[in-house]
């Protein structure tokens, strides 16, 4: 054999998406690192049907090796997060088996998604501050058109209402940016002892100034895989968060520490709580406890749907405790590095 030819185990390796190639009784010759990667799992030598369990996929590759044709199947994954597939299966001759492409497809339908979910978010949203902003003109055009006091202090308004739009479109491509790359796994090194030293040292002015005592307890350094900046922005929010809600308190905790094979982030406040009835719906989009009050603070009702989608890319877990008149523990689970 002529070693310069490309090997069928060379091109299924060298293919940009999740390959593999299975002979006439449906087991897998060889995968490449893609499919092992997808499936969590080493399938060569083994059955299909270990490893993919997809029944509709399992019928179009018999149905390939049988001589049916090739065949595509669309399928979708639920754990640990959500992903949609489009399955390619071809016959490689008579008695040879066959080759499954597996093709992401999860990226492209978010985009669709997110498109037309952000549109309809921005045009509800920023309706109110909108209409405030084309008020505020209309009176300093009027009734305040002489008198530069009012004008002065509508200006001063519509500022404010301007900066609301401004916090509420970032929030909304932030947002975007993430529930985007969600499916995709961060791949970086973060000690979460440090993240949170940053936050604590970050937010100590605004604790300051709401006259509250901001505190970290660590096991000392706990390392996973992730993005530090993402896992900023989440121990952030959840911080500033409790300073915001709960500094009624006079203290807010922030603990860090093991907990087996988990790193815990939590971030206490000693506040009015939360009515049990909210806490199911606090990570919903635009979902508010007091919209007014949410409002008056500079909240955009999308800060736990942010935290929520970040820790989800991380494979974790986002747990949420409270009692009226004791406080609200918010806690980050997050799988340590192997």
């Amino acid at each position: 054999m002529n070693q310069n030819v490309p090997q069928p185990a060379d091109l299924v390796h060298a293919m940009p998406d999740p390959a593999l190639v299975v002979d006439a009784q449906g087991v897998v010759a060889f995968a490449n690192e893609l499919a092992v990667e997808l499936l969590d799992t080493e399938p060569a030598r083994r059955h299909l049907s270990a490893s993919l369990r997809v029944p509709a996929v399992l019928e179009a590759v018999t149905a390939a090796i049988s001589g049916e044709g090739p065949g595509s199947v669309d399928y979708e994954i639920r754990v640990p997060v959500p992903r949609s597939f489009r399955a390619h299966v071809s016959c490689l001759g008579p008695g040879k088996g066959a080759l499954i492409v597996l093709r992401d497809l999860t990226r492209e339908q978010q985009i669709e998604r997110m498109r037309a979910d952000f549109v309809a978010n921005a045009s509800h949203e920023l309706r109110t501050p909108l209409a405030a902003l084309s008020g505020f003109l209309e009176t300093i055009q009027g009734a305040a058109k002489s008198d530069p006091k009012a004008q002065e202090k509508f200006l001063g308004l519509m500022k404010s209402q301007a900066e609301r739009m401004r916090r509420l479109i970032d929030d909304l491509l932030s947002l975007s940016r993430i529930e985007m790359n969600e499916h995709v796994r961060p791949s970086g090194e973060v000690d979460l002892n440090q993240v949170s030293a940053h936050v604590r040292d970050v937010l100590s002015g605004m604790a300051k100034d709401f006259d509250c005592e901001l505190t970290l307890e660590s096991d000392g350094p706990l390392t996973i895989a992730g993005s530090r900046d993402e896992l900023v922005q989440v121990i952030q929010n959840l911080a500033e968060n409790a300073l915001k809600y709960g500094s009624s308190g006079k203290r807010v905790e922030m603990v860090v520490h093991k907990n087996g094979e988990w790193a815990e982030v939590s971030v206490r406040d000693h506040g009015p709580g939360i009515s049990e009835q909210h806490i199911p719906r606090l990570t919903e989009r635009f979902y508010r406890v007091n919209v007014q009050d949410s409002r008056s603070r500079g909240g955009t009702g999308l800060g736990l749907a942010i935290v929520k989608h970040i820790v989800n890319r991380h494979r974790g877990r986002l747990v949420i405790t409270s009692e009226l008149g004791k406080g609200s523990t918010f806690m980050m689970k997050l799988p340590l590095k192997g």
